[in-house]
């Protein structure tokens, strides 16, 4: 895929365009973490790891400001468990 997760500060959620849908994962600040509380792909995209793909994006996203993250959804729980090289993240 081409496209890039990017943060919607305005919004607070982190988007990945892809075609003419946006998957989107909602999140909350803290001072130290992010908590993100949604994610959703469209419906037409699901089961193509579009939703691991924003995840990801969103991580790297967080780890590049120098913050911590809280899973405050079942798919990131999901993600995190999947992938222990994004352990370093958690809070």
């Amino acid at each position: 895929m081409t496209a890039s997760v990017r943060d919607n500060k305005d919004r607070s959620r982190f988007e990945l365009d892809v075609g003419s849908e946006i998957a989107f994962a909602n999140y909350r600040l803290t001072p130290s973490a992010v908590i993100i509380t949604h994610t959703e792909t469209p419906r037409a995209l699901r089961g193509r790891g579009i939703g691991s793909e924003l995840v990801k994006g969103a991580l790297d996203l967080i780890r590049r400001d120098g913050k911590k993250v809280i899973a405050g959804c079942g798919f990131v729980v999901d993600y995190l468990e999947r992938h222990p090289e994004d352990a370093d993240l958690v809070a």
